[in-house]
């Protein structure tokens, strides 16, 4: 059997794909290096917020806005850049959503205020979210579906390893140079991809075809939709990234928002069911195979978004770690994961995805419960250690997860599967990080409120505890009232971080059930049918 026929089995056409005469696995090499790029851009800023809000003159609260601005704008655009695709055309749209980003992260490198700043990442946010849709449609319209996990192997090293490199770089970055650099850094990277796409990017006959059948109809936006998705994603964007800041439900806005957003995706399902040409196909969630792997997606990116901030939180604050150290000790997981990433790609030739997905949902859930035994002495191999063994994991997820969600559907449904499935990631990032936080905040105020009972003068280890420490630092030299200031203001100390670290080993136990949960979701998927996909390879 030929290629072309063994393609044709597995629903995959070389009328799709995009890679023309050349080489697909150089198309696949090529559309990784914008996603890289934006990606890298969603983490690296975090770093930079303290040099950021200093040079601009604003609070570090204020400057959080740089951030949720870019969020809120990517979402939006994510959840409809599947139709966005098929309407302009997959490279045409690929390529303004390359030259946006670019622009826009060149203005954010010369923006003279906040509110300069924030539109121009308002700006950006709306390119990179278009980014990621067309690239994964094209790899997999490129591939037939025995070599898809190859090929997302390679655009997956740009997805998972620029997480990680990240908050590293952007610490580099700030600490040498200036936070300028962090946006101007992407202007080089994205003229080379512009480049590159242009010249090597074909657009595929069949995709053409279903765009001009499209638009022989008449195009008719669903207006309604895409009013709802912006109004809903962008208002539980807000909430789920203001709302801890915010006191959650005791604030008025954060309440107005989170039922504007509860409102608007209620209406949305519905609506997209009934109206004839939706601008965001929720029929896809229905389907086992493709709600299942939306599910695993969310729990994918809560648990490698809110590990990858969550971490060197805990080491910046609590073991006084340098930025550029904390992120330091995240780079070997990036390294694991750069050589796992191969591996799983042949894999998901052989095993079937939900095995694969499972075992990487397991090990994600140990390398959550091995972070429970953190305490205010752990080394950096510790640390380090605990990022590899997630490491390890995150391509046994990430890869099967994207492969099999493009089971059973349709070629002309592969923007918008692709739409989805990023959507997946973003939200349940966002979803990650505000579970994190929220649950740290609460569990320091239930800790803080159980060990302050034993802190208190007629508490007998108390009294032992400050003698002890009184004659301490009389040996090094304080006077008796001085030794016995130094000692109250230890014991106070020490309280504060064993408050902390319970809150911290809270959230890990809770990102390790996320874990846990996704294994059964994982073999609920169907199995694949991997020898009809693999003939004529």
């Amino acid at each position: 059997m030929t290629d072309t026929a063994a393609g044709a089995a597995g629903g995959w056409s070389p009328e799709r794909s995009a890679a023309g005469g050349h080489n697909p696995y150089l198309i696949a090499f090529v559309v990784s290096i914008a996603t890289f790029m934006e990606v890298l851009d969603t983490t690296i800023a975090n770093v930079a917020l303290r040099y950021i809000a200093g040079g601009l003159a604003v609070g570090l609260d204020e400057s959080t806005y740089i951030i949720t601005s870019y969020l809120v704008s990517n979402a939006i655009v994510l959840s409809i850049s599947g139709w966005l695709s098929t309407v302009v055309g997959r490279k045409r749209f690929y390529m303004i959503c390359v030259a946006i980003f670019t622009v826009a992260s060149l203005l954010c490198g010369f923006a003279w205020n906040l509110q300069a700043l924030v539109l121009f990442r308002i700006l950006q946010g709306l390119g990179g979210g278009g980014m990621a849709t067309s690239e994964q449609a094209i790899l997999a319209d490129s591939f037939p579906p025995a070599k898809r996990g190859q090929a997302f192997a390679i655009y997956g090293i740009a997805v998972v390893v620029a997480p990680v490199v990240g908050p590293t770089l952007g610490g580099w970055i700030s600490d040498t140079y200036s936070w300028h650099w962090v946006f101007l850094i992407n202007v080089p990277m994205g003229l080379i991809s512009l480049f590159l796409v242009g010249t090597l990017v074909s657009e595929p006959s069949g995709a053409e075809q279903e765009r001009r059948r499209l638009l022989s109809k008449g195009l008719r936006v669903d207006y309604i939709g895409f009013a709802l998705v912006a109004i809903g994603l962008g208002s539980l964007e807000f909430v789920m990234d203001e709302g801890q800041r915010n006191d959650w439900f005791g604030s008025s806005m954060i309440t107005a928002f989170a039922c504007a957003a509860a409102f608007c995706l209620i209406a949305l399902v519905v609506w997209e069911i009934i109206v004839e040409e939706p601008i965001v196909d929720i029929r896809l969630l229905g389907q086992r195979q493709f709600g299942a792997c939306f599910l695993a997606m969310l729990g994918t990116g809560a648990i490698v978004i809110a590990t990858t901030q969550i971490l060197p939180q805990l080491l910046q604050s609590e073991l006084n770690y340098t930025a550029m150290l904390a992120g330091l000790a995240l780079s070997p997981g990036g390294l694991v994961t750069m050589a796992m990433m191969p591996i799983t790609g042949r894999l998901i030739g052989s095993v079937q995805p939900k095995y694969l997905i499972a075992a990487g949902a397991a090990i994600a859930a140990l390398s959550m419960w091995h972070l429970t035994g953190i305490t205010g002495e752990i080394s950096y191999g510790y640390a380090a250690m605990s990022r590899i063994y997630l490491a390890i994991g995150l391509p046994l997820l990430f890869l099967p997860i994207t492969t099999a969600s493009y089971d059973g559907v349709p070629p002309d449904k592969t923007n918008q599967a692709s739409a989805l499935i990023n959507v997946a990631r973003n939200l349940g990032g966002s979803m990650g990080v505000a579970l994190s936080q929220t649950i740290l905040a609460q569990r320091q105020q239930f800790h803080q409120s159980r060990l302050i009972e034993h802190v208190a003068p007629s508490d007998l280890g108390y009294q032992q505890t400050i003698d002890a420490m009184t004659r301490y630092f009389q040996a090094q030299g304080s006077n008796a009232s001085e030794a016995s200031g130094q000692a109250i203001a230890w014991v106070g100390q020490t309280l504060q971080q064993q408050i902390d670290l319970l809150a911290y080993i809270d959230v890990f136990w809770s990102l390790a059930m996320i874990g846990a949960v996704m294994v059964p979701i994982a073999l609920s998927l169907r199995s694949i049918d991997l020898g009809a996909a693999a003939r004529g390879h």
